[in-house]
């Protein structure tokens, strides 16, 4: 698929040199950093040593101290608190970590997981009526809720309170709960608004904590759920995101709780790499830190697929857990329910893409609305992202569930499928989301109508440029820049993620030594050079871009972009460009 390459403005070069100059730094490092909007050698020294004690005060989000009061209530008369959390990992990360706490509290707690397929997202009728069943007097919703109104009503009823933490959109109206926690209120002036779900819970432990006087280093041992949270729902590592990631990931790599621990074991991550040092032939032991991508991609779906398969319960008892013989039976049940959840992906993900190939007005549409009723439910979110990034447009997919057709949708680079959802709302029956990602659920005689209402928003809304997948490039740099003193300045602006990508740099003009090859399947093996210009051949791998061999094999000059990683290969340590696109010059 043909890309667009968009370099990003560069910064202003009296800001770059004075702060290079600060830093003792090069100026691709020191524009990396203005470019993020770090000017001034202090701002940087904060950026590179994040500190815990940069966190926002809990009691600036509105109705905070409202929610504290309420739990120390409920705390005094012996109350029962039920924790009531979404079943993907945002919701069970959150839910283990304010359970977890008030546990360890001495509160009388419990926790419930609506199930996906009985009950749907969010807050559910059967959730307040098993709290009432069993005595409970106080849920506090986690990473849902924001649009409950009726459900709350209806706990009320039940002389039930609740106390939402949430982080979606909310809707015309509030619901009629003892406190809101969401920074997306019209009304919230808290400073950072891209909390996770979890993100949220954290806050309200945190102004609990400092409500009655626990040491702040009592809630260390929880930012690894946290990381994961921020990790899996792809929400911007910035601000507050990004301290709460950074330490989360500390934990993470140096004493994970026993079920992080346990699916590190069966998605077989290797974290200590043996390699040799060729100078004084002595084996050694480079320590390969696990990071945001390793949560994105081994441990956030081990957690989802609980929660897709069947009931998120086993999740939550995993990352609750703190005996590690336990904490190993319940991965190892998690581990072979992710792999069924893969194999369903995979064939689902095949039908979709036959069904757009098979069909021209689906091929030259702007949107994709696809419906299959023997879809299985849980993994039509991932099929989405995969559909999405097959025919890069704004895609639903949807399958029947409970007498209704309910589906997720996923985005493309600046295009609000919120907002285009929103539009259509006369054919739904529920929908809830963000900018890049909804669920939604509609009768089955308004499909049609909703397919053709949708196509027409997004035809009215997105522009033909942003149907081009998008690479966006930091800098250009000169092979021979490419070094390890540079690489490990790079590695210090991690966690990388959404709002602080990993840097992608162009090399302009470059050929291969001659010894280019097809390796795996269809990757090109390459070592890079600028013709005219002396120095070192540096390795690259390109995925996926095997079909340019030729052309790189008669000599021709080419573009790349790429990130830049350390590989290791017969027990050798090397620096590697991860290629993300090639264009030949004459192009």
């Amino acid at each position: 698929m043909k890309k667009r390459w968009v370099t990003k403005q560069r910064g202003d070069n009296s800001i770059i040199n004075k702060l290079a100059d600060e830093l003792n730094v090069n100026n691709h490092i020191a524009n990396l950093l203005v470019q993020r909007g770090i000017k001034t050698s202090a701002e940087a020294q904060s950026f590179f040593n994040p500190t815990l004690s940069d966190l926002h005060d809990p009691f600036l989000m509105k109705d905070m101290l409202l929610a504290v009061k309420r739990i120390e209530l409920a705390a005094k008369n012996n109350e029962k608190i039920l924790v009531y959390g979404d079943y993907d990992v945002d919701g069970t990360t959150a839910i283990a970590l304010v359970y977890t706490f008030l546990k360890k509290l001495g509160m009388q707690v419990g926790y419930y997981v609506p199930d996906r397929y009985q009950e749907g997202y969010g807050v559910s009728y059967n959730g307040v009526k098993y709290a009432a069943d069993n005595g409970f007097t106080l849920i506090i919703s986690l990473d849902c809720g924001i649009k409950a109104v009726e459900e709350v009503k209806f706990a009320l009823s039940k002389n039930i309170d609740f106390i939402i933490c949430d982080h979606h959109i909310p809707g015309n109206e509030l619901p009629p709960a003892v406190a809101i926690l969401d920074p997306k209120t019209p009304d919230s002036s808290y400073p950072y608004d891209d909390l996770s779900g979890c993100g949220v819970g954290f806050k309200l432990i945190q102004a609990y904590s400092k409500y009655i006087n626990l040491p702040f280093n009592e809630l260390v041992q929880y930012l690894d759920l946290v990381a994961v949270s921020i990790a899996s729902d792809i929400v911007n590592i910035t601000g507050e995101n990004r301290i709460l990631a950074y330490y989360g990931l500390k934990l993470i790599n140096s004493k994970p709780r026993p079920g992080i621990e346990s699916i590190l074991k069966y998605s077989k991550i290797i974290r200590n790499i043996e390699c040799v040092d060729e100078k004084n032939d002595n084996n050694l032991f480079f320590n390969r830190e696990l990071t945001i991508n390793d949560i994105v991609f081994l441990i956030g779906p081990r957690i989802n697929s609980t929660g897709r398969i069947e009931n998120a319960y086993n999740s939550v008892e995993l990352l609750i857990c703190d005996n590690e013989e336990e904490a190993l039976k319940i991965g190892k049940y998690i581990d072979n329910t992710n792999t069924e959840r893969k194999n369903l992906d995979t064939l689902i993900t095949a039908q979709a893409i036959e069904m757009i190939n098979s069909d021209e007005t689906l091929r030259k549409s702007k949107s994709t609305v696809l419906y299959n009723p023997d879809w299985h439910k849980g993994v039509v979110g991932i099929v989405a992202s995969r559909v999405s990034e097959s025919f890069y447009r704004p895609t639903i997919i949807l399958t029947r569930s409970n007498d209704l057709v309910c589906g997720s949708a996923r985005s493309i680079k600046d295009f609000d499928i919120y907002n285009a959802i929103d539009a259509c709302g006369e054919y739904l029956e529920h929908f809830g989301g963000h900018k890049y990602a909804a669920g939604l659920s509609l009768k089955y005689e308004n499909l049609e109508a909703f397919r053709k209402k949708f196509e027409e928003t997004v035809s009215a809304q997105i522009e033909d440029y942003m149907l081009v997948p998008e690479i966006e490039i930091d800098d250009s740099l000169f092979i021979n820049d490419i070094t390890l003193n540079f690489y490990n300045l790079i590695k210090k602006f991690a966690p990388f993620g959404p709002g602080n990508m990993s840097p992608v740099f162009k090399s302009h003009k470059v050929i291969d030594t001659g010894y280019a090859k097809i390796v795996g399947n269809n990757h090109l093996k390459l070592n890079l050079i600028h013709p005219h210009h002396r120095g070192f051949p540096v390795p690259a791998i390109a995925f996926n871009q095997g079909d340019h061999i030729n052309d790189i094999l008669a000599g021709k000059e080419f573009d790349v972009c790429y990130h830049i990683d350390l590989n290791k290969w017969n027990d050798k340590l090397f620096l590697q460009l991860n290629i993300k696109d090639i264009k030949f010059c004459e192009e």
